[in-house]
C-alpha cells in the first residue's frame, strides 16, 4: 500500500522545518520540541470535557469526564500512558487525544504522567502505571472512576507500558481490567524486525531515535529482556485481557506490534489487530491534519464502547 498523501504532506513538511533529532539535543530541550510540535498537529481538547488535575501518591495525573455525566456518576474509566519513547511527552501532549476519547466513548479517561528518563530509567514508567492502575482500583470511586470497569492503554512508549502493566494486572487477578488499547507499541527492545530495516530512516520516527530512546529507558542491557521493558518476551500471555493493537505500514514498530497482536490473539483473551497501511507513527496523535487519526480514535472507541459500556451491562 501506497504512503497515504497526508503523511506524506506531514513528512514533508518535518522535513523543510529542518528540526534537530531528539538525540543530538538531549532529553530536556527534545521535550520541548515535541511538545511544541505534538500539540500542534492534535488540535484542541473537545469542549465537551472536562479536565481535572490530581497527584496520586508521587504521580500526577488528568482525569477527563465528559461533561454530560453526572457529577457523581462513576463511570467506566480508560487509564492512559503517554507516547514519547519513555523520555518526552506528557500529560499536556495528549491532552487533545485523552479528552476525544473520553468525549466519544462517553467514559472518564485518567492519563498518567509518569517519571521520564533517563532521569528515572526503567522501571519507573512501570511502576507509576502501576501505582495509578491500583489506587483506580481501589480509590477511583472518591473523583468518579468506576474501579469494576477499567482499561488501560497508550501509544508508542506508553502502549508498552500498558502492555505490561496489562500482564501485571493478569497476576493479580484484578478482573476489573477489562481491555487493552495497544496504538503503535514497542513490545521489544531490540531494532532488529524487518520494519526497521524498511523504514530506519525518512518516516518519522527512526530507527537511531528509537535506539536512542531504548538507551535512555533501559540503559542496562540485561534488563532488556525483562517482560515489563520488552512485554513481547513474556513467557506467557494467557489470561490476559482482551485487546486492540492498532499498527501503522510505514512504522519501524510495525513488525513488533504485529507479532504482540499475534500473541494475544492466540494465547491471551483475543485482540483485534487494526492496521492503517498508508500511515506514519504517530498518527494518532494528529487528528488535526490526519483523516486516518480520526478514524482511528473512531474505532479506538467502539472497541472502548464494546469492552467497558455494553458488554459491562
Amino acid at each position: 500500500m501506497p504512503l497515504d498523501p497526508e503523511a506524506q504532506e506531514v513528512l514533508e513538511q518535518q522535513a523543510a522545518a529542518g528540526r534537530p533529532v531528539w538525540s543530538s539535543i538531549g532529553p530536556v530541550a527534545a521535550r520541548q520540541q515535541y511538545a511544541e510540535t505534538r500539540i500542534e498537529s492534535a488540535g484542541p481538547r473537545p469542549d465537551s470535557v472536562s479536565a481535572s488535575d490530581h497527584l496520586i501518591g508521587r504521580v500526577p495525573v488528568r482525569l477527563y469526564r465528559p461533561k454530560a455525566a453526572s457529577a457523581k456518576a462513576l463511570l467506566p474509566t480508560l487509564v492512559w500512558a503517554h507516547g514519547g519513547g519513555w523520555v518526552v511527552g506528557g500529560i499536556d501532549t495528549h491532552d487533545a487525544t485523552c479528552g476525544q476519547l473520553a468525549a466519544q466513548a462517553g467514559i472518564a479517561v485518567l492519563s498518567v504522567g509518569y517519571r521520564l528518563a533517563p532521569e528515572h530509567p526503567f522501571p519507573a514508567a512501570f511502576d507509576d502505571m502501576v501505582a495509578t492502575l491500583d489506587w483506580a482500583g481501589h480509590e477511583g470511586d472518591s473523583i468518579g472512576i468506576d474501579p469494576h470497569l477499567l482499561a488501560v492503554g497508550g501509544d508508542s512508549a506508553g502502549g508498552n507500558v500498558a502492555a505490561a502493566v496489562a500482564l501485571w494486572a493478569r497476576d493479580r487477578a484484578m478482573n476489573n481490567v477489562r481491555f487493552q488499547l495497544l496504538v503503535y507499541p514497542v513490545t521489544d527492545c531490540v531494532t532488529s524486525s524487518a520494519s526497521y530495516a524498511l523504514f530506519a530512516d525518512g518516516f518519522g520516527l527512526t530507527r537511531t531515535s528509537m535506539q536512542w530512546f531504548i538507551d535512555q529507558y533501559v540503559p542496562r542491557a540485561g534488563e532488556r529482556s525483562d517482560w515489563r521493558a520488552a512485554p513481547l518476551r513474556a513467557p506467557s500471555l494467557a489470561g490476559v485481557c482482551p485487546a486492540m493493537v492498532i499498527t501503522a505500514g510505514y512504522d519501524p514498530l510495525r513488525d513488533e506490534g504485529r507479532a504482540y497482536a499475534a500473541r494475544l490473539r492466540d494465547e491471551g483473551g483475543g485482540c483485534d489487530l487494526v492496521e492503517f497501511g498508508g500511515m506514519i507513527h504517530g498518527f494518532f496523535g494528529m487528528g488535526a491534519v490526519l483523516h486516518a487519526a480520526r478514524r482511528a480514535i473512531a474505532i479506538s472507541v467502539l472497541a472502548l464502547s464494546e469492552a467497558l459500556i455494553d458488554r459491562a451491562e
